[in-house]
Formats: C-alpha cells, structure tokens, sequence
C-alpha cells in the first residue's frame, strides 16, 4: 500500500494562551514526488501549518502523516523522512560549512564515512568547497542560504519542507537554488515550499494550496488553477483569491 507523503485530517491548533484556533478541520493531501506550493498572505498560516508538518508545534486535534506516520506519535521515524529548510539560519555560525554539515549529519543518524561523502557532495554542488572550512557567520546572505539547504539535505530526506529558501538572495543564487531542488525532485524528493516570491514559486511548484485565515481556498495543480480563475500567472490568482488589501500588518 502506497502511502501520501503528507496527509492532513481534520487539523485543529491554536497557540497557548489564545483561544481562537489557527485551523479547524483543515484537510490536505501531498502526494509523493510532488512540487508543492503553499502560498497566502502574510498571517494566513502558511508557516504555522509548515511546523506543525514537521513537528515543530504539537497541534490539538486531528491528524498529520508523513509517508503513513503519525508526526505526534512517531517522531523517531518521521525525523527520518523529512529535511526541513526554515527561512531563519538554522546552523552554528562560529563553524565552518563543513562542521555543521559533521554535526547535523551525526545528528540525523549518519555515521563519519556518509557525513564525509555527502558533505563533499553537497558542498561541491552547492558552490561551497572553496569556503568549506571558514566559519559561515563571515559569509554572504546568499552563502549562508546555501549552507541552510545542505543542512536540510544531508541525510537524503524523502520529503523537503522549505520554508522562504531564498529570502534575500541575489538572483544567482535563486536561480542556482532553484535549479538544484528541481534537481532533487527529479530524484524522488517530494518538496514542501512556500514563498512570497511568486514568480520563482510558479517556475518550481506543479501543484499548490492557497491559505487564508486557516482555510485553504484551492487546491489544484497550478495550471488548472490559473484556468479556472482566467488568471495567465500565481500574481494574478494570489490577488484573485485573497484580495487586494495591506496585509503586512
């Protein structure tokens, strides 16, 4: 029996101390090899539903599956399953590239000969082995996002939650990252991403959601969505679904 890689049943969370929930009843389905994007507005809960995927943030009621497993009771499996890239720098930034990719590696269960092999692997395609030994806090934002991404690519995860991979990088680098997660998927690597750069999210997502105040609005592969609602890019049905007001607030 094949399983979804996410499957979401009836979800409900609220954050402590507030007692209006962030979702109620919320239903999604992933499937395996899928590039999916989940967009909204600022606030929507896009990266509130993200950590509840990965485990970050214990939800009340309903039910979270990564590949068949239940994220609040099987923590030990699922950590095996997912890599997870957040839009904050999630490395040691007094090490070099190659010492965090030792200690996120040891710490996702690789033993020295996979950490050695995957790191020169990572940090060759990622454009780091010539910097692989200085410490990172003296590099560039777009250096630094390459760092986060291997880190949440050591262990070969079957699923990659990204979460703003590329805030605040050049275009090179966008690019560079982009095509390299394309890459993985082609691979078999199911991608979990979300982003307000929508026009590099319509060249990486084949599938999306988009959320707003703990509801997803639609569900679709993209160019089915941007028909239906008579939209030609995710810009147009972005505005299209969830209005034209501020919402950065």
């Amino acid at each position: 029996m094949s399983h979804a890689a996410v499957s979401i049943q009836g979800l409900g969370f609220r954050h402590p101390g507030q007692s209006a929930h962030c979702f109620s009843n919320l239903a999604l389905k992933i499937e395996p090899g899928e590039r999916f994007g989940l967009f909204g507005p600022n606030g929507a809960g896009k990266t509130t539903l993200m950590n509840c995927m990965c485990g970050l943030l214990s939800y009340q009621n309903g039910s979270i599956r990564i590949f068949g497993h239940e994220v609040k009771n099987e923590r030990k499996a699922i950590n095996k399953l997912f890599g997870f890239v957040p839009q904050d720098f999630s490395f040691y930034q007094e090490l070099s590239p190659l010492e965090n990719l030792a200690f996120f590696g040891a710490w996702a269960g690789l033993d020295k000969q996979q950490v050695k092999k995957r790191s020169a692997a990572l940090l060759e395609v990622l454009g780091l082995t010539d910097v692989r030994d200085k410490q990172v806090r003296k590099f560039s934002g777009g250096m630094k996002r390459r760092v986060n991404l291997a880190i949440g690519v050591i262990h070969e995860p079957r699923i990659l939650f990204l979460d703003e991979p590329t805030v605040g990088v050049d275009v090179h680098t966008r690019q560079a990252i982009i095509s390299y997660l394309k890459s993985l998927n082609e691979k078999g690597t199911t991608l979990v991403y979300t982003s307000h750069q929508l026009g590099e999210a319509e060249d990486l997502c084949n599938r999306i959601a988009m959320i707003d105040e703990g509801k997803i609005l639609v569900h679709d592969t993209l160019n089915k969505l941007l028909t239906d609602h008579k939209e030609i890019g995710l810009e147009g049905l972005f505005i299209n679904l969830t209005g034209k007001s501020y919402r950065d607030s």
